[in-house]
């Protein structure tokens, strides 16, 4: 197996360079990820137009992963419904060790097999339902177990690594591997594996939900009116869409509670 994500750096003595060294010399290599990315959208688009249908069925999205992995996922999964107005059940992100595992390392958590699948049955499983497994190295045990047992339920499974020929993508019916080369600090995946997978993850939740109507035109119609900022975005979304007041299009957000909504609202003529 390839595991150019343990490969040793392109540069050596790092505690040398200055400053203005270490950050040009890392950004000249965070500007090769999105062309690893670009070769991986073939895979990519594979996934996607796998799930997408499953989804229209009620299936839901899983992400599972441990480490920075397991962290993109819950983050990817955790911003979806806010972003697109979706229930917090239609992608979950999944990380070994549980929530403690977000902020700090938990000890072997990655080291058990039967560990994911356990975790993912706490939120119950149907047919329908997509499991994406998350390892820059492509070797994490619970990742592939998961998949495994995913495989075995029949739903669809897919993963996203950075090393070709890993075990994970072996397991994964639908594989991406995008493969960006040696870390700045040497097997330091958080780094441009991280953003790889965080570019990827992107792409799948962002099109998954463009293509189940979460999306109208370019805007975030359904988006939550959390904050302030949100309520001001919307509100010029509506006076967009209708050529209502600031005023006018506010009340019809407020009242109806989404941009999606009020601007229907405002087409059926109503107050």
């Amino acid at each position: 197996m390839s595991t150019t994500t343990e490969s040793s750096s392109y540069y050596e003595n790092l505690e040398q360079m200055s400053v203005s060294e270490l950050l040009s010399n890392m950004n000249k290599e965070d500007q090769t990820v999105p062309l690893a990315v670009a070769k991986s959208l073939p895979q990519i688009e594979k996934l996607v137009e796998a799930i997408i249908p499953r989804m229209q069925l009620g299936g839901r999205l899983f992400y599972i992963g441990a480490g920075t992995s397991g962290r993109l996922g819950i983050l990817d999964a955790s911003e979806c419904p806010p972003t697109y107005g979706v229930p917090h059940d239609w992608v979950i992100g999944i990380i070994a060790g549980g929530d403690a595992a977000i902020r700090k390392a938990v000890e072997n958590a990655e080291d058990d097999p039967a560990q994911a699948w356990k975790d993912i049955q706490k939120f119950g499983f149907n047919e329908n339902d997509s499991v994406i497994g998350i390892a820059a190295s492509g070797t994490t045990p619970y990742v592939i177990g998961g998949l495994k047992a995913a495989n075995e339920a029949g739903l669809l499974t897919g993963c996203i690594t950075c090393n070709t020929g890993s075990p994970l993508a072996a397991t994964a019916q639908l594989p991406v591997e995008v493969v960006v080369g040696p870390e700045f600090v040497t097997g330091s995946t958080r780094m441009k594996s991280g953003t790889a997978q965080k570019l990827v993850l992107n792409m799948i939740s962002t099109s998954v939900m463009i293509k189940l109507g979460r999306v109208k035109g370019n805007k975030m119609v359904d988006m939550q009116l959390s904050n302030e900022k949100l309520v001001k975005r919307g509100t010029r979304m509506i006076m967009d869409a209708t050529g209502l007041s600031e005023e006018q299009a506010k009340h019809m957000l407020l009242q109806h509670g989404s941009v999606r909504a009020a601007v229907a609202a405002h087409e059926q003529g109503k107050a």
